[in-house]
């Protein structure tokens, strides 16, 4: 009799998605779209720490997986760049949601001390 279950692989379709929300900045540049974030400059300012050309980078890795549309205004002077979700983007909503508030209880815990003890 063995001792260890036999463990189930992970789903394809999952570790594809993760292979993808794994590079390091892509959540973080999904969750400042998610927050209305679409020029250049506001993303730079909104993932602190991500140089301009690793952002550029990264947001043609999400416009290639089909998460983020390019659009390009060229009526203005000079010609503009948004970067919007498409509807696939938007289904990681839920996601960077959950994340968020996961990020909030751990923040609440880690305040909280040992056993939720409160910090002296």
């Amino acid at each position: 009799m063995s001792r260890c279950r036999r463990s189930e692989p992970v789903p394809e379709d999952v570790r594809r998605v993760a292979g993808l929300l794994e590079r390091r900045w892509l959540l973080s540049i999904v969750c400042a779209a998610c927050n209305g974030e679409v020029r250049f400059n506001a993303f730079i300012e909104s993932v602190p720490g991500i140089s301009p050309r690793m952002l550029a980078e990264r947001l043609r890795d999400l416009e290639a997986a089909g998460l983020i549309d390019r659009v390009v205004h060229t009526a203005d002077t000079p010609p503009t760049v948004e970067y919007h979700l498409t509807a696939r983007g938007r289904g990681l909503e839920p996601l960077i949601a959950a994340l968020h508030a996961y990020a909030q209880a751990e923040t609440a815990s880690a305040l909280a001390g040992p056993a939720g003890l409160p910090r002296s």
